[in-house]
This record gives structure tokens, sequence and C-alpha cells, in this order.
């Protein structure tokens, strides 16, 4: 085994206990790097909101490694969804309408939450190891720059969470955030982002 897989899988194995216990880890995505937590754990993502000073009405998305997963979160899947997901060429949030098995304070007012399929090597397989969705908000304060690369990140941040993942810190490549588009009721589509 080479020490880049290794380090993913020591990786992998330790983030995952930290949000079983539910504390919060500073991770890469398939966008920039964020603050994640288990995603229907309400006491987590509430720490999640504290240490981004973040009101608790702002919903923040969530991570899941596969489409098939999503009819666990949220009562149903326009058929849009499934061809935005195939035809989008980079990271894309949807939010959806009516989510369930979710913190509540991780949703919206209205109910929805924003959920991402992510194809990128670490963020889905954590996702698959941990077997339920995970808080992925960018790990900074509310109002500051979201982190494109590990530097990027705060001491604040850095400080505030129980793990931070050691694979792709020395990564230089500059991520963005991803597209967001809402799917709302009636067939109701809008670009956010």
């Amino acid at each position: 085994m080479d020490d880049t897989k290794r380090l993913m899988d020591e990786d992998i194995r330790d983030a995952c206990e930290v949000m079983r216990k539910g504390g919060l880890i500073l991770y890469p995505t398939d966008t920039v790097w964020g603050l994640g937590c288990d995603a229907t754990n309400e006491e987590a993502v509430h720490k999640c909101y504290t240490l981004k000073n973040r009101i608790d009405n702002k919903a923040m998305l969530v991570l899941t490694d596969s489409q098939a997963k999503l009819y666990q979160y949220v009562d149903s899947i326009p058929d849009i969804a499934w061809d935005l997901m195939s035809a989008a060429e980079k990271p894309l949030t949807i939010i959806y309408p009516k989510a369930k098995n979710l913190a509540p304070n991780l949703l919206a007012p209205d109910g929805s939450v924003g959920i991402r399929v992510t194809k990128e090597d670490f963020s889905r397989r954590l996702c698959e190891a941990f077997r339920k969705p995970i808080v992925s908000t960018s790990a900074n304060v509310s109002g500051e720059p979201s982190p494109a690369i590990f530097s990027d990140i705060s001491e604040t941040i850095k400080n505030g969470v129980d793990f931070i993942v050691r694979y792709r810190r020395d990564d230089e490549n500059r991520s963005t955030p991803s597209n967001i588009i809402f799917l709302g009721e009636g067939g109701l589509v809008r670009v956010i982002r």
C-alpha cells in the first residue's frame, strides 16, 4: 500500500470516529475545504454553526456518495434533478424541498436542504465509510472568504475542530464552490450560484 492511500485510509477512519462521537472535522471536498459533521446529529450541526459564527436558520448543505441515497433525505426528486446531475461538468449542489431524516437545524426555514453527490475520491470514500450524510460547509467564519486551499484556513477554524484531515493539505490547486440550483414545488428551477 502506498503512503498516500494509507494516509487517506487512516484519515477516513479517524474522521468517521470523530463524527460518530458528535465531533467536527476539517476536510477536503470536491470543492473548497469544508467543515463537516454528522448531518443527522442536531448537536453536532449546532457546533458547526457556532464555529462559523453563523445563525442557525442559514442552512448548510450535505454531501452523500451516491444518487440512490438521495431518497433517504428528501421526499421526492424531480425528474430534472437527474438531468442536471448527469449534465453537470463541475460539482453541483441541488436544493430539494421537503427534507427528511436530517438534523432539523440543518434545514432552511422552508424545510428544504442542499445536497451534493460528491464524485471526488476522498469525500466520496468518507461518505461511504460514514454511511450517513456529512455536513459540508466552507471552512471559514461567516463573512470571510471560502478557503480554496488548506493554507487559506484561519487558525480560528483549525483550532475549533476535533480532527483535521492530513490528506491534500499540500494541494495548491485552487478550488471554487459548487454551482447551486434550487428545485421548488411545481417545477420551479432557480439558479442560485
